[in-house]
């Protein structure tokens, strides 16, 4: 039987301060780091309780950190950031918060560069249908909103 290292409060505040510290975490992420150190429950509630207050965990923060940078890295539109915020467990108020860290000149405008350059990528594909469905598929699947696209698809790709 494997031994599994047993951690006292302490010793597991200073480990999730600098889990913390190393980047912007939400709630879950650090519940299920605690779950991994195999922490009863009341250790856990102690040391997320000293993150709070020490502000290494903080749920806002972490949504507009999350909305900003999954914006600017990864191209995503607000329904995925809200559909990824969600699944972990963000509040809806968070999320409000979350999504004004996007303004809408730069979000028109990320989806203008990204259209144009997909559409660039679908070269090869002949069939006009084809080629609509490979540009709509790609810019829903990051997010963008469905009118958006479409209006998009319609304004780039004439049958």
């Amino acid at each position: 039987m494997e031994k599994h290292k047993t951690y006292t409060v302490s010793e597991a505040i200073q480990r999730l301060e600098s889990y913390c510290a190393y980047q912007e975490r939400c709630h879950k992420e650090v519940k299920q780091k605690l779950w991994d150190m195999r922490m009863i429950p009341e250790a856990s509630d102690q040391v997320i309780h000293h993150l709070l207050q020490h502000n290494f965990l903080n749920e806002t923060r972490f949504s507009q950190a999350f909305a900003r940078g999954k914006f600017r890295t990864k191209k995503w539109g607000k329904n995925r950031i809200i559909r990824e915020l969600k699944f972990r467990e963000i509040s809806s108020f968070n999320i409000k918060i979350a999504l004004q860290e996007i303004s809408e000149s730069d979000y028109y405008q990320t989806f203008d560069q990204l259209s144009e350059k997909r559409l660039s990528q679908l070269t090869s594909e002949e069939n006009i249908q084809r080629k609509r469905k490979k540009f709509a598929d790609y810019l829903l699947y990051r997010g963008w909103d469905s009118s958006m696209v479409y209006e998009k698809v319609k304004e780039l790709i004439k049958y």
